[in-house]
């Protein structure tokens, strides 16, 4: 049917409902059946559409006037493809049933489906016009859960919505799937998944192993809970294996795994149902985009819109997986190609507004976000933007040549100077080691309220579990205010280098090389930064279990737990490893130039050194070299795992004695001898742990334990020693680097104070001790610059002794020659009026400047040179 037809159809086949008479009306809602047949339904819920259609047409030739039978058979033809035969039974159905407001808005999705807005929009206007002539004739709950859609789409406040529609709905029918729909839909559309989720599980409990209740769960948890959303999509599919929302949602997660072969293998299960499919097509220009096929790309997006060319859902969709690709230049492009076809289009407008702000194209972005939130004032997701941007705008901002760092300003106060200097570093090393310099400047916001990061970072304010994350120019984290007990210098350092290599890439690098990448910069620029090969990671790969490198991005989608995330990130950092170890600097730069113009990742790693299955095979041999190379003079058999999880300790003792060389036997003999405060024996087990196995770290180092031991038997040198070796392994440990940094100022070491103050600094910056002992060690050393500036930031801190601190500033100031001494003298005396050494300087301060004496005779022919002056401007 082409569109002419089309028209003309609608105006013989979808009449105004105003022509049809009230007696009409009663009479046919009278001879309406209470519902279609049951095989109907059955069929659809399996996903026997065909079936289902035929049950249906024939059901309707003795039913004509059945009006769920009609909405089914509209949406078995649609779901299916044929979108000329929805239009066909849309038209008879309204016919048949002119009033009725469900088949009204099946109708306006067929006419969608076909393309012809004018009738669309005609059918809304009409179906309106409907309800509002007579509202008590739709209150049942059937009807409810369409007008409540109806309500929405026209602009219905949402809370109305659901308290004059959907909830009194509920209450008298709580077994009707589409009311759990339309309420968990709405929630859905404005980013609220908590609320979204509770629904569909509501629905479920009510209606169980529903399809769709259990494909809209998915949708709910899949920002946040990927396994969670794996689930519901697994309970969709067993009951419908055949159903295409949920088929087209694990394609997704495979696209977001790389897995692109298996995404096209789900995608052809859609095909087979609906060859048309717009989403699916969409999907599978995004694959043809990240393999860079072009022609394929182009192809699939034509098809996509095949059906109705302005469709701006296509593009939408096409932006927002590149989006989760990274790809937010490419992103942006296609979400404006959808805004050309819809202006109106909030969700490629929102999507515009995130991936603008992930460039760094800040003004724009932040105004597309303001008009999202001005025209959607429910969207959880624009809401928390421009709370968020109204808090930055609070936020000091530190600029250099390289970077523009976005910080809270008390923070910048305090530490803002380290995050300068540390990111230069990092720009300094990085960019001369892969040849690659940024686009300048680089983006830092360090957040201090996690909250604040995740929204900015993902739109919603309850994702846990990240530190940083780098989008290419702009990079987010929580700052150390936000991630207590977190190392924020290796955080910024691995995030910068992931701005070296996705730009070096144009974001065109699987997940597990690019977090490979920087974790192994962690270590080498710090070797306390890094991944530790811990007892767990080596039973891990010595036990098998580990990821194909070429799966390796995949498990990063979907751990099972937080442990099977970090031995992600430590496999990857263990490939790239191996790659610059056997293969060389040159080899790795050169695999990432390739993936800048679009190379395949397995096609450049063979280019520059051995094929894929070579790089699985000697990769798994370089891994178990790696483990097998750990305390080769221990046994590490672990202990039968039902003996611990009872706890008997004379069993676990019996099993550790006959095991004297298991590295968990001993270990447990260990803690048992401090918890019997037996420190000869602890002290010698310790001791052995420590020489079979000297770089261990964590909660269970041996090195950790000995400290302890040696504090209660007060051997304070020995303490000393054992927590230097902790500081210099562990970058997270400043429990202990209190503990050393008091011992260490009492033996007025100030190298070691100055080193492992800095590196407590690194953790928790947000405290005084650190800056004490910091000023403290750097005076002693000579190092006034450093002093000045640890006190600088105790007072910004509010130390209990103000005075003191002021006149300690003050002091250094002085010896200096910097007028500010002056000023902190003071500051001091107010504190403390009688503080006798500040007014002792201040006295001092006040004195006059010595007289310059000059020699009796000056020889008149003597000239004094005029001393050159150099003035360095500041950076901007």
């Amino acid at each position: 049917m082409t569109h002419a037809q089309k028209s003309h159809c609608t105006a013989a086949g979808l009449p105004a409902f105003r022509q049809w008479s009230w007696l009409f009306i009663l009479l046919a809602l009278a001879t309406i059946t209470k519902a279609a047949a049951p095989e109907i339904t059955a069929a659809l819920r399996v996903g026997d559409y065909r079936p289902a259609i035929e049950l249906a047409e024939r059901y309707l030739l003795d039913n004509p006037n059945d009006e769920e039978a009609h909405v089914l058979l509209v949406r078995a033809y649609l779901t299916v493809g044929d979108n000329e035969a929805a239009y066909t039974a849309a038209a008879r159905a309204t016919s048949r049933n002119p009033r009725s407001v469900r088949i009204g808005w099946a109708a306006r999705e067929a006419a969608i489906a076909t393309g012809n807005t004018e009738v669309s929009d005609q059918l809304l206007t009409e179906v309106r016009a409907t309800y509002n002539a007579s509202p008590s004739f739709y209150s049942d709950p059937a009807n409810r859960a369409v007008v409540s859609r109806i309500a929405l789409l026209l602009g219905l406040d949402p809370k109305l919505v659901l308290d004059n529609f959907l909830n009194p709905a509920l209450q008298v029918d709580p077994k009707l799937r589409d009311l759990y729909l339309a309420k968990g839909d709405l929630a859905l559309s404005k980013h609220d998944y908590d609320i979204a989720a509770r629904t569909y599980q509501e629905g479920l409990r009510e209606i169980p192993d529903d399809p769709d209740l259990n494909y809209g769960l998915a949708r709910s948890f899949e920002p946040s809970d990927r396994p969670a959303m794996i689930g519901a999509v697994e309970a969709a599919l067993e009951v419908n294996p055949r159903h295409l929302p949920s088929l087209l949602l694990l394609a997704e997660h495979e696209i977001a795994g790389e897995d692109y072969a298996g995404a096209e293998r789900i995608l052809d299960q859609v095909r087979a149902v609906n060859p048309s499919h717009p989403d699916e097509w969409a999907f599978r220009a995004v694959i043809a985009h990240l393999r860079n096929q072009p022609e394929v790309e182009r192809e699939a997006r034509s098809r996509a819109l095949a059906s109705r060319p302005g469709n701006p859902r296509v593009d939408y969709l096409i932006g927002k997986k590149l989006a989760e690709k990274y790809r937010f230049a490419e992103a942006a492009e296609a979400q404006r190609r959808a805004l050309a076809l819809d202006p109106n289009y909030l969700p490629a407008k929102s999507e515009l507004a995130v991936d603008l702000l992930r460039l760094g194209e800040e003004d724009e972005g932040w105004r597309l976000a303001e008009e999202v939130s001005r025209a959607d004032e429910y969207d959880v997701e624009a809401f928390n933007l421009m709370t968020l941007h109204d808090t930055l705008d609070q936020y000091a901002v530190l600029r250099t040549g390289n970077f523009q760092v976005r910080m809270p300003a008390r923070e910048a106060e305090i530490y803002g100077s380290r995050v300068i200097e540390l990111l230069e570093s990092a720009h300094e090393q990085m960019t001369r080691k892969y040849g690659m310099v940024p686009e300048s400047p680089t983006f830092v916001e360090l957040f201090g309220d996690p909250k604040d990061f995740a929204v900015r970072t993902f739109g919603m304010p309850d994702v846990a579990g990240f530190l940083g994350v780098c989008f290419g120019r702009v990079l987010t984290a929580n700052g150390p205010a936000a991630a207590v007990g977190t190392n924020w210098e290796a955080v910024l350092w691995h995030e910068f280098c992931h701005v070296i290599t996705l730009q070096m890439t144009r974001n065109r690098m699987p997940r597990w090389l690019s977090e490979g990448i920087s974790v192994y910069e962690e270590e080498l620029a710090d070797p306390s930064w890094g991944m530790d090969l811990s007892p767990g990671y080596r039973e891990r790969i010595l036990g098998g279990d580990m990821t194909p490198v070429g799966e390796l991005s995949a498990a990063f989608l979907s751990p099972r737990d937080a442990e099977d995330l970090q031995f992600a990130y430590f496999q990857s950092y263990l490939v790239v490893k191996y790659l610059f170890e056997r293969h060389g600097e040159e080899d790795v730069r050169a695999i990432l130039r390739d993936l800048g113009t679009g190379e395949d990742i397995n096609v450049a790693i063979a280019r520059h050194t051995s094929p894929i299955e070579t790089i699985e095979r000697e990769f798994q041999a370089f891994a178990r070299e790696q483990a097998e190379s750990i305390a080769t003079g221990l046994a590490w058999e672990a202990p039968d795992r039902e003996m611990m999880e009872r706890g008997d300790p004379a069993e676990i003792g019996t099993w550790a004695e006959s095991n004297p060389d298991n590295y968990w036997g001993l270990v447990w003999r260990a803690r048992d001898a401090i918890s019997q405060d037996n420190w000869i024996a602890a002290e010698q087990i310790l001791r052995r742990l420590i020489s079979a196995y000297p770089g261990q770290t964590g909660v269970d180092s041996a090195y950790r334990y000995l400290s302890l031991v040696q504090r209660e038997t007060g051997d304070t040198a020995g303490e000393r020693e054992t927590l230097a070796r902790v500081a210099e392994l562990e970058s997270e440990a400043i429990e202990f680097y209190l503990r050393l940094m008091e011992l260490s100022e009492r033996a007025g070491d100030w190298e070691t104070l100055a080193r492992v103050s800095e590196r407590y600094l690194a953790v928790n910056p947000m405290v005084l001790p650190p800056f004490r002992y910091l000023a403290r060690a750097t005076t002693g050393l000579g190092r006034n610059t450093e002093a000045i500036s640890a006190l600088r930031s105790m007072v910004v801190l509010e130390p209990p002794d103000p005075a003191n601190v002021h006149y300690q500033l003050a002091d250094l100031l002085h010896r200096e020659g910097d007028p500010e001494a002056r000023r902190q003298v003071l500051m001091a005396l107010e504190e403390a009026p009688r503080y006798r050494d500040a007014l002792r300087l201040l006295v001092d301060l006040n004195a006059p400047p010595p007289q310059a004496t000059f020699p009796a005779d000056i020889p008149d022919a003597t000239v004094m040179p005029t001393p050159s002056i150099q003035v360095t401007p500041a950076r901007q």
